[in-house]
């Protein structure tokens, strides 16, 4: 038996320190590497469906193996697992940034994610036990926030630094991160009680290898054609493997995705809303950062600055999105962030290589961050709309899950229009360096379609959640709710 009772009623201190440091790398993590595609292509060679699984990999891994990597930490102890993953995190970082091939490189990624699959639940739930309720656990939980926070705008800044220098060091960073983190937490962090239970190992497995191998078949289709048998063999063979993980669900004594939480009609509209608006800001980022480097010729430094009104509109919609939840239908607020974003998408689709920052670019980065900011606040409220608070954590996770893999998906449909576009138009499949007038030309062409692409998504994303018929009153009581669950 080991000690479960929290360990200390100060919220400052090494625990804090180490428990809000993972969750900064692993936000991070996300960000920098969109602001290092183009550099890690042209180094590398990758095709551009190559090019977009430097980022898949990482996602697909976190969000297929997050809800067993919730459980491990149950069955094992948090402590240990924390430990676990975030060694094998900076361990797959440092293989990275040693990365030969673009192979080694998605392997090395594929682990990266993993990693952070094991320790970022361990450290969200390290918090209930690290800290004690009340005032030291409330201001834990804002400091792990905030980090996450700073992760992603610091991702901007110091990943457009590092890749200047070199894409290689915005994985070799976490290394030294790591080496700290790792000795100070098994100083400092207490090990929880290891709960006997069955671990749903198959449907983890069955997830993430399906939804690998459907990201695998559509990434390809543009590069062999559909009708090559490798793509068929990705598209069907993930589509089965998918098939078998939902019956598997069904018949496991504990799934990691209780089948019974989606039978609520308004759950299961949110999450289809939530998945089209994760596909939209995940494609987006990737493509935007494309666009501005490799058609407007901004350096990674340049890009990532150009970047951050985004996360000022995001918070500044959020906080509106915040005061408006108890007051407005969920639906409401999310259709109007629609109507913000969808319209700055298609202006932004409408952009060629003359496009100046603060007249072309500026207003819709803002506007587009703000009408997100609108809707990221409501839906995840409405997934936990008439749950026992026994339920809180899981539908949480579960949102997580949708948003985080959902992006990976619609990646490889829009990439690949986007590829055959500049195909199409003249454009060849690789690296930028080298590209003439006209093929460069052609690939800010299939940029602009991949925006297209994004502003469908938002608007698939609002005319769902259209159709959500929870009220003001239910979401404000799912947020005070999801509150106290939180601070336990």
């Amino acid at each position: 038996m080991v000690d479960t009772e929290p360990v200390t009623d100060r919220a400052f201190g090494p625990a804090i320190f180490v428990l809000s440091g993972l969750q900064l790398l692993v936000v991070l993590d996300g960000t920098v590497a969109n602001l290092a595609l183009p550099k890690l292509q042209d180094d590398l060679g990758l095709s551009d469906a190559g090019r977009n699984w430097a980022v898949v990999a990482y996602a697909l891994a976190f969000g297929g193996l997050m809800l067993l990597g919730g459980r491990l930490g149950d069955r094992f102890g948090r402590k240990k697992m924390f430990l676990c993953g975030v060694t094998l995190f900076t361990v797959s970082s440092l293989l990275c940034g040693a990365a030969l091939n673009g192979w080694m490189l998605i392997a090395a990624r594929a682990l990266q994610g993993s990693g952070a699959a094991i320790a970022s639940p361990a450290a969200l739930a390290l918090i209930a036990t690290t800290f004690a309720a009340g005032p030291a656990r409330n201001k834990a939980i804002a400091i792990s926030a905030a980090m996450s926070g700073a992760g992603s705008f610091t991702g901007l800044i110091l990943g457009g630094a590092l890749t200047d220098l070199s894409w290689r060091w915005i994985f070799l960073i976490n290394v030294p991160i790591g080496a700290v983190i790792i000795p100070f937490a098994r100083k400092v962090l207490v090990e929880t009680d290891d709960e006997p239970m069955e671990l749903d190992a198959l449907g983890a497995v069955l997830a993430t290898t399906g939804c690998t191998a459907l990201v695998f078949g559509v990434s390809m289709g543009t590069e062999l054609g559909w009708t090559h048998p490798v793509v068929a063999a990705g598209v069907i063979g993930g589509l089965a493997l998918l098939a078998v993980f939902l019956w598997v669900e069904r018949t496991a004594s504990r799934p990691l995705l209780p089948l019974r939480l989606f039978a609520e009609r308004d759950r299961l509209i949110t999450f289809v809303s939530i998945a089209f608006a994760a596909a939209a800001l995940f494609c987006g980022s990737v493509y935007i950062a494309q666009f501005v480097q490799n058609i407007l010729h901004y350096s990674a430094l340049r890009a990532g600055f150009a970047f951050v009104p985004f996360g000022l509109g995001l918070a500044v919609g959020s906080a509106v999105a915040s005061k408006l939840a108890a007051r407005m239908p969920p639906r409401a607020l999310v259709f109007a962030g629609g109507l913000i974003v969808v319209p700055g998408l298609i202006f932004g689709s409408t952009l060629d290589s003359g496009a100046r920052y603060l007249t072309d670019l500026l207003p819709p980065i803002l506007a587009i961050g703000f009408g997100i900011g609108l809707a990221v606040v409501p839906l995840p409220l409405c997934a936990l709309v008439g749950v026992g608070d026994s339920e809180i954590g899981p539908l949480t996770a579960i949102t997580s899950v949708a948003q985080t893999l959902s992006g990976p998906v619609a990646l490889a449909v829009i990439g690949g229009l986007a590829t055959a576009r500049t195909r199409a138009l003249g454009g060849i499949d690789g690296p930028p360096s080298g590209m003439t007038a006209a093929q460069l030309d052609a690939l800010g062409k299939g940029y602009m379609l991949a925006l297209l692409g994004c502003a469908v998504c938002a608007g698939l994303a609002a005319v769902a959640a259209l159709f959500i018929r929870l009220t003001a009153r239910q979401v404000a009581a799912a947020q005070h709710a999801q509150e106290v669950n939180s601070v336990g």
